[in-house]
């Protein structure tokens, strides 16, 4: 394991600060956000990212907990070690989606790994793995191709063997949520449990499945179709031309801004535009991260590699995965892009030990209810060992 410190050239903000300045724009109406993203929102931001966001003040915070690189299975594997000061923390891997990063955990570092500071428990304690996903960020392009979900899965039970923690609980959200539920497969004998803040439940095909469920599961299966007609275009490019769609977003910051922008908007518990939900700096400090390691295209091949799994979406009588047997929690805030339903979930997952519903909070529920995040995933450690 090497020591890692992030340190972007000076010459790649100057080069970044340059093509935001000869942006071409396209001239549209303001029509709102059911086109895309706004013309004028992205203009005004796409200026404060090039004059107001300091990169060096986000970088500084990242480079204040300790980060390595180690080499696993041909990829190099970027990862915060965050080790708590109490002697009987327990061992917590939390791992990012896309269009996410080791960035949106920073707010929930300190009271996990150090609950007394922050009115919690010292009894609560966590040593944090943070790993960025192979192709995302700090984790370099693989220059290779395989790296589906099962593999990040393989490479995560060899990361917390490497640092000798034996006996662990995996976390994630998106296709972090995809990835610990697969270390629950591949690593049953030494994850404690598993804790997801998004988890999909497709139904099987069979009617007997549905039957009874109520008007708010019946809501949540109608997500499905919504995704799939309107919500899922990011998906569908991403998971059959990565590579194509790759030259414009490392091309252009504001291609690459308005792409994982709409996301923070769609995906969160906005009203109007995702700063309600999201801070503006850290929402930018993690597309800065995309650019400035050009993994729009490896990180959008995680979505080409699963391909055959992603097309469950909108669709019944799929084949589905072996089911998790070690304890699960689920966390389910109500504006993430879908939302499970339980008896479903149970059919999956046949150990699920703890299943929350909270009434605020989307997607990215590290960044935009830390406190409840870090609540949920205190209580679920508390119920397994």
């Amino acid at each position: 394991m090497r020591r890692f410190r992030i340190d972007v050239p000076q010459t790649q903000l100057d080069d970044l600060h340059r093509r935001l300045a000869d942006t071409r724009w396209p001239a549209q109406p303001d029509t709102g956000w059911e086109r895309g993203v706004p013309l004028t929102y992205l203009r005004e931001l796409a200026e404060y990212w090039r004059t107001g966001f300091d990169w060096r003040a986000a970088e500084a915070r990242l480079n204040s907990y300790e980060q390595y690189v180690t080499e696993i299975d041909g990829a190099d594997v970027h990862f915060l070690h965050v080790r708590s000061p109490h002697a009987g923390a327990r061992p917590l891997l939390l791992t990012h989606g896309w269009p996410g990063s080791v960035a949106e955990f920073l707010d929930v570092i300190g009271p996990l790994t150090d609950p007394g500071t922050y009115g919690g428990d010292p009894a609560d304690a966590f040593h944090l793995v943070i790993p960025s996903i192979p192709g995302f960020g700090f984790s370099t392009p693989t220059g290779g191709t395989g790296w589906g979900t099962a593999r990040v899965a393989a490479a995560w039970a060899e990361l917390m063997r490497r640092l000798g923690y034996d006996r662990y609980i995996a976390q994630g959200g998106d296709a972090g949520s995809v990835i610990s539920l697969g270390i629950g497969r591949a690593d049953a004998e030494h994850v404690a449990g598993v804790h997801v803040n998004m988890l999909m439940t497709f139904p099987s095909g069979d009617p007997a499945e549905l039957a009874g469920l109520g008007e708010a599961d019946l809501a949540r299966l109608g997500q499905l179709s919504r995704f799939d007609t309107e919500l899922s275009a990011y998906m569908k490019l991403q998971s059959t031309r990565p590579l194509t769609l790759s030259y414009a977003l490392t091309d252009s910051p504001v291609g690459q801004l308005a792409w994982i922008v709409e996301k923070f908007r769609e995906w969160t518990d906005s009203e109007k535009v995702p700063e309600d939900a999201v801070d503006r700096d850290r929402m930018l400090a993690i597309v800065s991260t995309y650019w400035f390691t050009a993994t729009a295209g490896s990180s959008a091949m995680l979505y080409f590699e699963d391909a055959e799994g992603l097309r469950r979406i909108g669709a019944a009588g799929g084949a589905l995965p072996p089911p998790v047997t070690v304890p699960v929690g689920v966390a389910v805030f109500p504006h993430d892009i879908l939302l499970p339903v339980r008896r479903l979930a149970d059919r999956d997952l046949p150990n699920i030990v703890q299943w929350s519903e909270f009434d605020k909070g989307g997607h990215f529920a590290a960044l935009e209810q830390p406190e409840l995040f870090v609540a949920d995933i205190r209580e679920f450690a508390r119920r397994v060992h």
